[in-house]
């Protein structure tokens, strides 16, 4: 009979005017009424109040397993230890990415980040991503500035390139996930984008997880980064697992 009820709801534009025209037993009435208070029969939608707390939620902040490894880590050569906020940030991109370039520039701004702009400063076709992300990557190495935002057409470009600077660790990033988990996992200091792939929304949401991230200094992840700056100087070590070919 509920069924049937339900059924009959679903054409009707207030439940209640149909509860009042069925003749149900009372127990049944107090069971449908009991079912409208929860749940929207026309459309599906649930009432049943939120749990306290925030409307929006805050701003990211690292994982439980991040903090927990955060405690008593030292710092391995060659990448950071946790908990430094980025507040210097380098942005830089060929023609490909300089409108996306400059509306995250902007963002930046507004957001009170320090923004270090490598160029291009104008939208030149004939223009290459090496000139521009080069010298970001360079300042990042130096920690001139905290982290790089790299990008060119594609983003593939800016991260192969990126990448050839000794100390940088850059990655063309299209998703969250990977934002979030390249940084707390690989300390990730450069991302990439491609400005003719995403969208300024999509972009924007991928540099600020990339920037609220941090690296989890978790000794497996500082030992297999310890490896990899072994290749990238040349000298894989023996206990690395690694052998020269």
């Amino acid at each position: 009979m509920a069924i049937e009820a339900a059924r009959i709801v679903l054409m009707k534009s207030d439940p209640l005017d149909v509860l009042n025209a069925i003749t149900l037993s009372k127990a049944t009435v107090r069971k449908m009424k009991q079912t409208l208070r929860t749940v929207d029969v026309r459309l599906g939608r649930s009432f049943c109040p939120r749990p306290p707390g925030p409307s929006r939620p805050g701003p990211s902040r690292p994982s439980s397993r991040v903090a927990a490894a955060n405690k008593n880590v030292t710092t391995a050569p060659g990448f950071d230890s946790l908990p430094k906020t980025p507040t210097r940030i380098g942005v830089a991109a060929d023609h490909g990415g300089y409108d996306l370039k400059e509306q995250l520039a902007r963002l930046l701004r507004d957001a009170g980040y320090d923004v270090i702009d490598f160029g291009d400063n104008t939208r030149t076709p004939d223009d290459d991503y090496p000139d521009f992300v080069v010298p970001l990557a360079r300042a990042v190495v130096r920690r001139e500035i905290d982290r790089g935002v790299a990008i060119c057409g594609s983003g593939v470009g800016a991260c192969v390139v990126a990448n050839k600077v000794p100390g940088v660790r850059a990655c063309l990033i299209h998703e969250t996930f990977s934002a979030r988990q390249g940084v707390e996992d690989d300390d990730l200091n450069v991302i990439c984008l491609g400005g003719l792939v995403v969208g300024p929304a999509l972009a924007w949401e991928l540099v600020k997880t990339f920037l609220a991230s941090r690296f989890s200094g978790a000794e497996r992840h500082r030992r297999r980064l310890a490896k990899v700056s072994e290749v990238e100087n040349g000298r894989p070590s023996q206990a690395s697992g690694l052998k020269q070919r």
